[in-house]
């Protein structure tokens, strides 16, 4: 009976220890920690989106957002929300670290997710669509708490109607989530901005942390509805697992850089002429088709204006006929001023951080311009330098007698030079393997004076 008792007393404080353990210590699911930093892009909304349904097949208990954006394109801004709209598991974004913003488009996800958390000294708003026209919106990031054209009906019809459309959008997501719908349709109208601190006052965000560690202290306990369904967070002494951007992310958020996109294409252009113009060197062609493969995949992801797109390509092709073509530079010219406005009007946006810098675009159109004077020096060089092959070479040229020939009463001798083989006339008697110098041509015989009086001397 006193065994039984000691059994019985060890199981129950046994139990006791396993309660009194951490959540992550007995079982508790993981917590996914995803980072967007920098403008939201295809590789970047392709990232999160990835990295949601990949929380969803571990079984992660939440999927944290680190958010420090400028932006971004619409189209990738939407990919990211539809994914977190239609996500099982809860998603958190978090605005951090210090410094840190979720401007323009990173207002909107903030919105759509689950729970809105911030760091200290950070900031969140100036969601007006920047594409709609020059003068028409304030660049991401800036509040100067005046009411914008867009709100007192001032402007075309297609600027009402994206302001209209992007307000719509981010009170209905404020109204999913039980924020300020109020302040969600200002940041729009107005382009307003809010600290961590004034976001929490006027209900944008739940939670200010100032690192993961509080964030996830602050949402232990708390339920979140996600597809219907409540989850009751236990994220308290839970270790956070990053998910690290895959190298097809990496890849992708490299060639969609729209300066990279430009050097891809402009090198594509230029390797495949040079392999046209000196065919089986190989390396030209395949680098070329490579880099041009990869820019026209970047440029069918990027918001081009493909008046631009024309332009760019029109212009390499002329810099490229220049050398083929007696325009004394005219066609070359012309190739650079079209490359240099194409370039300048290729991406068709101002979202921050899809422009290409004018100092990439000044300096690809010089160094095409440097490339098509050494062209031009190369040809009039080789224009001005004596014929390497031809029948003009022939005069001059030495050879030894190959055969002489007998047919009746003539005698025939026979030179070989360069490869072929021409009969000989002389005023002197030839020999075999006799030494001559080529004097003259007349049709397919050559003129030919001895070098050496007899053969072998």
């Amino acid at each position: 009976m006193i065994r039984r008792m000691r059994l019985l007393a060890m199981a129950v404080l046994a139990v006791l220890l396993v309660l009194a353990l951490p959540p992550s210590a007995h079982g508790a699911a993981g917590v996914g920690v995803l980072t967007v930093d920098g403008v939201i892009g295809p590789a970047n909304a392709g990232y999160v989106v990835h990295g949601i349904a990949r929380a969803a097949s571990t079984g992660q208990q939440l999927v944290i957002i680190r958010i420090d954006t400028p932006g971004g394109l619409d189209t990738a801004m939407r990919e990211v929300i539809k994914a977190i709209l239609g996500s099982p598991v809860p998603v958190v974004a978090w605005v951090a670290p210090s410094g840190a913003r979720a401007a323009s488009a990173g207002t909107y996800i903030l919105y759509a997710s689950h729970v809105a958390a911030m760091a200290p000294g950070t900031n969140l708003g100036a969601a007006t669509p920047v594409e709609i026209g020059v003068g028409q919106a304030q660049p991401a990031g800036q509040n100067d708490g005046q009411k914008k054209p867009a709100d007192t009906g001032e402007g075309s019809a297609m600027t009402r109607k994206q302001v209209n459309d992007a307000a719509a959008y981010l009170r209905g997501l404020a109204q999913l989530r039980g924020r300020n719908a109020e302040w969600a349709e200002r940041a729009v109208r107005e382009a307003v901005s809010l600290s961590a601190e004034e976001a929490l006052k006027q209900h944008v965000i739940e939670i200010v942390a100032p690192d993961l560690g509080s964030l996830m202290a602050q949402l232990d306990g708390r339920t979140v509805i996600a597809l219907g369904q409540a989850h009751r967070l236990a994220t308290r002494g839970v270790l956070p697992t990053e998910f690290a951007p895959d190298w097809r992310t990496q890849l992708l958020a490299a060639i969609t850089h729209p300066s990279v996109a430009l050097i891809l294409m402009t090198i594509g252009i230029y390797g495949l002429v040079f392999e046209f113009m000196n065919p089986g060197f190989v390396a030209p062609g395949v680098v070329g088709a490579i880099c041009l493969l990869l820019a026209l995949y970047a440029l069918q992801l990027l918001p081009v204006n493909y008046a631009g797109l024309a332009l760019a390509l029109l212009g390499l092709m002329l810099m490229v006929a220049e050398a083929f073509l007696p325009s004394f530079g005219v066609i070359g010219f012309g190739g650079i001023v079209a490359f240099v406005a194409g370039a300048l009007m290729l991406v068709d946006t101002d979202v921050p951080g899809f422009g290409i810098p004018p100092a990439l675009i000044a300096t690809l159109g010089l160094a095409s311009a440097l490339l098509l004077i050494g062209s031009a020096r190369l040809a009039l060089a080789s224009r001005r330098r004596p014929p390497a092959s031809g029948a003009t070479t022939l005069i001059g040229a030495t050879a030894r007698v190959e055969r002489i020939t007998q047919d009746g009463g003539s005698r025939a001798a026979w030179v070989r030079i360069e490869g072929e083989l021409w009969q000989a006339a002389s005023g002197l008697p030839l020999s075999q393997s006799q030494t001559v110098r080529v004097v003259g041509r007349r049709g397919l015989t050559l003129d030919v004076v001895p070098v050496d009086p007899s053969p072998g001397a």
